[in-house]
């Protein structure tokens, strides 16, 4: 008990506000230099190594997929073996080697192709290697960043931490729109002007800014334990429902338990997926515990969301489209006569939207219309996560009009502001869509796997990335034939990219209702289960 009360002492002395300087500088600095090389990566592809346009995409689309899918391994070996701090801390040195190693592809000469040459194998092994230790770094920063900033919040009643939790989230995406807009425009503007020999060399100063300033602030964190391996346990609850599966359910004598520390306390497991409940029970007075209430209905959570994250995988694939930089290419993108816009910062359109909806929703919009309704406004995480579904599709039959447009008036040079609507509509619906998945992902799942909150949506938008990968494949398989260079030819103008938009906007009117169907199949949304007791946390260093 001494123990126990030292443990809250030191517990209280660390985390709070006073930790979010150092967690969201890193986080920014890192967005930043991560962002400001793949803004503009299409582009030196398909510039620097000579490739077309499809098959830029579809490296970009690969790499986003391994990038976004990787995350649920450092998920994994954060909340089961090494802890969010030490993940983070890992997964930085690795991004540092990945954009030094891009950054020498312009630095060494030879180390990408000669003006007017193919890319040999050994242009293409630097280039992937650098994009591989990229990727290993986002396996761990993306799903620990913002449990890591949760954790510091652990005092607190229920109410008090859920209003605490809803403004971080927001705050969180505020500050990570920022990031992504100083990358579109400042970094993009770098590249642009000073060549890639400067614009690579911004990222890895900024990474190393980055992990300065994550480390600066060690000594205030709270450093949640590992956990252990959850999916073992989950093995168990199917091992053991398969076990028992000729036990009758009906039974009333049926015994169900779960162990909170050294006490036993006796509940009865709820009744979706029911055939689980086997895998808790107790078949006579005595019999060694093999699964608990608690593992059964952390697992049934996990199966409960896997639904609804499907659903939300068309917002990342719209999220994630690859053309909008060479679209801008092809149109008229000065403004005033004298600046131009490089063609990679239009995402800012998009950025912008995201962050200024992310940071005045609880703050402005929610309380104005409380008080023009007269009532508390607030929707529930699924309605913000359906209306993100709802309005990417509106994006993607928005860009296919835009891009018509565009090819009847190709020699005029139509403005490039013309494309400002649809980027700002994916900012909505990333807004509304992507802080509503990870808000919802995190107080559904069991507290043991935070970090798989944000690890779902990013292999959420790894998935997407192998999806958009095969569209943007069978579009053009199925339409260049015959000498026709199909809808996504090289040249903008011999091409249909409209069509290929319309595509996705037919997929999108599908994936809405299969939405509105996984909704209903939920239920309601559960805020808190029974034994996870708010401000509870296992501190990993209590004073260094």
């Amino acid at each position: 008990m001494a123990h126990d009360s030292n443990q809250e002492q030191s517990s209280s002395r660390k985390g709070g506000l006073r930790t979010m300087p150092f967690i969201i500088a890193n986080e920014v600095l890192e967005k930043i230099s991560s962002s400001g090389l793949q803004s503009n990566m299409v582009i030196y592809l398909t510039r620097e190594y000579h490739m077309a346009n499809a098959t830029a995409a579809v490296i970009m689309l690969a790499w986003g997929a391994v990038s976004n899918i990787t995350p649920i391994f450092g998920a994994f070996l954060s909340d089961s073996y090494l802890g969010r701090f030490r993940t983070i801390a890992f997964a930085t040195i690795s991004c540092l080697v990945g954009l030094t190693l891009m950054w020498l592809t312009v630095m060494i000469p030879g180390a990408k192709p000669q003006p007017s040459s193919p890319a040999t194998p050994h242009h293409m092994f630097l280039l992937f290697l650098a994009l591989a230790f990229i990727s290993i770094g986002s396996a761990g920063v993306r799903p620990c960043s913002i449990p890591f900033g949760a954790d510091q919040f652990t005092e607190g009643n229920t109410r008090d931490r859920e209003r605490t939790l809803r403004v971080y989230f927001n705050c969180y995406y505020a500050s990570v729109g920022l990031s992504f807009i100083i990358a579109s425009t400042v970094v993009v503007y770098v590249q642009d002007r000073f060549g890639w020999k400067v614009g690579f060399a911004v990222p890895v100063t900024l990474i190393v800014a980055s992990a300065s300033m994550f480390m600066a602030g060690s000594p205030m964190y709270v450093k949640v334990r590992s956990h252990g391996s959850t999916l073992t346990g989950f093995g168990r609850v199917v091992a053991a429902a398969v076990r028992n599966r000729g036990v009758d359910l009906e039974k009333r004598d049926l015994a169900f338990d779960y162990e909170r520390g050294s006490s036993e306390v006796f509940l009865m497991p709820s009744d979706k997926l029911r055939f689980l409940n086997r895998a808790c029970i107790r078949r006579y007075a005595g019999e060694p515990r093999v699964c608990t209430v608690e593992q059964v209905e952390d697992l049934k959570s996990v199966i409960g969301v896997l639904p609804l994250w499907s659903a939300g995988i068309m917002v990342s694939l719209v999220m994630s489209q690859q053309f909008g930089p060479l679209q801008a290419e092809a149109m008229n993108r000065r403004l005033g006569g004298r600046f131009t816009i490089p063609a990679g910062s239009f995402s800012v359109f998009q950025l912008l939207t995201m962050t200024l909806l992310s940071g005045c929703y609880d703050s402005y919009i929610l309380p104005a219309v409380s008080k023009l309704s007269g009532r508390p406004a607030r929707l529930t995480l699924k309605q913000r996560m359906g209306i993100g579904v709802l309005i990417s599709t509106v994006s993607t039959a928005v860009a296919a009009l835009v891009e018509a447009k565009r090819r009847r008036t190709a020699a005029e040079r139509m403005s490039a502001l013309w494309l400002v609507p649809q980027y700002a509509l994916v900012g909505l619906a990333e807004a509304f869509s992507v802080i509503g998945q990870v808000e919802f992902f995190y107080v559904a799942l069991p507290r043991t796997m935070s970090s798989y909150a944000v690890a779902l949506w990013t292999l959420g938008l790894g998935v997407s990335n192998l999806i958009g990968t095969a569209v943007v494949k069978a579009v053009q398989a199925a339409t260049a034939r015959r000498g026709r260079p199909g809808w996504l030819a090289t040249d903008l103008d011999e091409g249909h990219y409209d069509y290929y938009y319309w595509v996705l906007t037919a997929m999108g009117v599908v994936d809405f209702f299969y939405f509105l169907f996984c909704s209903w199949a939920y239920g309601e949304e559960v805020r808190k289960k029974p034994w996870e007791v708010e401000g509870e946390a296992l501190v990993e260093e209590q004073s260094h």
